[in-house]
């Protein structure tokens, strides 16, 4: 009787497959076959895009659809404009050379949250953040660049860009940075294009894809626990 043994691709498929379960499951059912494939080149796995995406489809693992994002800019007012300096320039070489901000929704039981980030883009770690139940500038881009310059000392040039929204552009915000005397400039992005804050935007996008759509939050203070975990 002959002996049929499963072929070398084939058990190299089912150990690939392990992997790519664990990955899928560690990024909270969020990755697809692009963010996966890193992740295998990273453990050591030569693999094509292709053969990812056929891996995934074979396992029936689908990642979480995105939702539509609530825009929170509010670019109709009469404060000035600062020009786009960093021009989607998002190659720094030292900390404390471009920090990005903006500022998202948070559905609650109790109602919305806002939570304004600022990050930094030579490590792209989040240096300031806010969580408040209003859209002011007191409530958010103040103290998230409190905590920001707090643990930061600048003492370079530092390019501060955001969105036209209404907190960057009022003047109690701008005036803040001209304090500084030059070591911070203000930039924002074009009128409706996204891609000039591409790196906020994008941390936005992998919070609420990989961690604020799997849970509901009834209090406030249980969502500011979970988004600070």
């Amino acid at each position: 009787m002959v002996e049929i043994r499963p072929s070398k691709r084939w058990l190299e498929n089912e150990a690939v497959s392990l992997e790519i379960h664990d990955i899928f499951q560690d990024s909270y059912e969020s990755y697809g076959a692009p963010r996966i494939r890193i992740e295998l080149l990273k453990r050591g796995y030569r693999i094509s895009r292709p053969r990812v995406a056929r891996l995934i489809r074979a396992n029936k693992l689908f990642a979480r659809r995105r939702r539509k994002f609530i825009v929170t800019t509010d670019a109709n007012h009469n404060y000035p404009i600062a020009p786009n300096i960093l021009n989607q320039n998002f190659l720094v070489n030292r900390e404390n050379q471009v920090w990005v901000s903006d500022i998202t929704y948070i559905q609650t039981g109790q109602g919305w949250m806002y939570l304004t980030v600022i990050i930094d883009l030579f490590h792209r770690k989040v240096v300031g953040w806010s969580m408040s139940q209003t859209l002011s500038t007191s409530d958010t881009i103040i103290p998230a660049f409190n905590m920001a310059v707090a643990s930061n000392t600048i003492t370079e040039e530092l390019i501060f860009h955001s969105d036209r929204g209404t907190q960057y552009a009022s003047y109690k915000f701008s005036n803040i940075l001209k304090s500084y005397k030059g070591l911070i400039k203000q930039s924002m992005s074009r009128k409706g294009n996204c891609w000039d804050n591409a790196v906020a935007e994008s941390f936005f996008k992998s919070l609420k894809v990989e961690w604020l759509y799997k849970h509901n939050y009834w209090l406030r203070s249980e969502a500011e626990l979970s988004i600070f975990q």
